[in-house]
């Protein structure tokens, strides 16, 4: 069914056809689009000069709570729509309610798809990737306008709105973890019992039954899972962080903590929050970074060991060291015994050090 301003997929993918048989392309794009700036439209406009006819896929209302979070979207699909619509560089628009495009891609076939300078082919979601692919769709990414996105024109106008000052509880963090949660729970505590002066915006884990987005749910903070792709050696995949960055940002993010999170980070996510990510690490660096580390402590007779909060650089625990916690090793210590008192005194320095660098960081 198609409304004044929404296609019907089914009726958009007839007239790729009828294009395709006058010898012309369609060009595709999509994206959630909630509050239309100049980006946008530059954007747009580009992407149109690249066929004869130009189609946005616009992700729904419900598709976009869960890609953006609570809040979000700010306007209607429909209101979203009709604004696109009024552009003379957009031909049509369809909505389509899951979180990916895959099943509109599939059904369009479109000749081109642009996306915007922020991606690249390889950070481009798997899923609609394989469709493009499948469909033979060449791959366009054009150019960013810098300092223009929705996420930024929303903190201005919070900004604005409050006097120049957002309106928040305290500092905006982010949790990482793949397993119990134990560290988030410290953190958490260490909130609630006014230690702590800061408020959990978000908690992404690489699992989806990790127990750290249980608990997350459980105390009513955004819990999301990511799929980290399919890279060796602990690697996320690009589509993943570019989702990860995407999330953090749009959570307006200050600081992003790592609470046993057992994936490696790198650019983008090191550049758009450098020096504004800490990890926990169960040894005294820079002694035994990497996996195990309360283990080959233990089996070099080491008579003491501890944790340590570091800056995360592009290296595996050889960042920037802004605390660490000694514990001592013990006759008939084996490797739980020991783990179980490191991880004591990480959930009384975590806390501690994050509040120590939230008083340092310009917010």
């Amino acid at each position: 069914m198609e409304s004044s301003f929404i296609s019907d997929t089914e009726a958009v993918a007839a007239w790729r056809d009828e294009l395709d048989r006058a010898g012309k392309k369609l060009v595709f794009t999509n994206g959630c689009f909630d509050l239309l700036h100049v980006g946008h439209v530059r954007y747009l406009r580009e992407a149109r000069t690249l066929g004869d006819a130009l189609v946005v896929a616009l992700n729904g209302d419900a598709s976009v709570r869960e890609l953006k979070g609570e809040g979000r979207p700010v306007n209607t699909a429909e209101d979203r729509a009709e604004i696109l619509r009024a552009l003379e560089c957009v031909d049509r628009v369809v909505v389509f309610d899951e979180k990916r495009a895959t099943r509109v891609i599939e059904a369009i076939r479109p000749h081109l798809y642009a996306k915007g300078g922020d991606y690249t082919p390889e950070s481009l979601n798997a899923e609609e990737k394989a469709a493009l692919d499948a469909a033979g769709t060449e791959i366009r990414i054009l150019s960013l306008v810098p300092g223009k996105s929705t996420s930024a024109t929303l903190k201005k106008v919070q900004n604005d709105e409050n006097g120049g000052t957002a309106t928040r509880k305290g500092p905006r963090l982010a949790v990482l973890g793949s397993g119990r949660g134990s560290n988030f729970e410290a953190i958490a505590d260490a909130i609630d019992a006014g230690t702590l002066e800061a408020e959990i915006a978000l908690v992404i884990s690489d699992v989806a039954d990790a127990r750290i987005l249980q608990l997350a749910r459980e105390r009513e903070i955004p819990a999301i899972h990511i799929e980290p792709g399919s890279e060796k050696g602990g690697r996320l995949g690009d589509a993943a962080l570019k989702e990860i960055v995407d999330r953090l940002e749009a959570a307006s993010v200050d600081l992003v903590v790592l609470a046993g999170f057992m994936r490696i980070v790198r650019a983008p996510l090191l550049t758009a929050f450098s020096g504004r990510i800490l990890n926990i690490h169960p040894s005294l660096l820079p002694k035994y970074p990497g996996l195990g580390a309360w283990r080959q402590a233990l089996e070099s007779g080491d008579s003491e060991t501890g944790c340590t909060v570091h800056l995360v650089d592009a290296g595996v625990d050889t960042g920037k060291i802004l605390g660490q916690a000694r514990v001592p090793i013990l006759p008939g210590d084996d490797a739980e015994t020991l783990h179980a008192r490191i991880q004591e005194e990480e959930h009384r320095l975590y806390p501690q050090v994050i509040g120590e660098v939230l008083v340092n960081l310009s917010l």
